[in-house]
């Protein structure tokens, strides 16, 4: 599953959900409603994602991130970027079968 990381220590989705006037909960609740399956995100990854506390994580899920993006009628880009890939193999081979 892609992750992607948080942007200045979630500075910029602070930043969003007070421009929104939202709060963890409130924008939780606001993944529930952009969320075609109506499932979101919960208080707590949203609480995970917005501190900078012991519990803070810089990463999360492709899916979680665009759920709060559209949440937020922000772009994915503002909040997270993706992370650096350090894998330098080639998949492909030049005499791959081309199907």
């Amino acid at each position: 599953m892609s992750k992607v990381l948080r942007k200045d220590d979630g500075k910029p989705l602070r930043a969003a959900m007070q421009a929104a006037g939202l709060s963890g909960p409130g924008l939780a609740a606001a993944t529930k409603a952009a969320d075609p399956r109506g499932i979101g995100i919960s208080p707590a990854i949203v609480g995970r994602l917005t501190t900078t506390g012991k519990t803070a994580r810089t990463r999360c899920r492709r899916r979680t991130a665009d759920l709060i993006a559209v949440a937020l009628v922000v772009p994915l880009e503002q909040l997270f970027t993706p992370p650096v890939s350090t894998d330098t193999v080639e998949r492909s081979s030049p005499d791959a079968d081309s199907r």
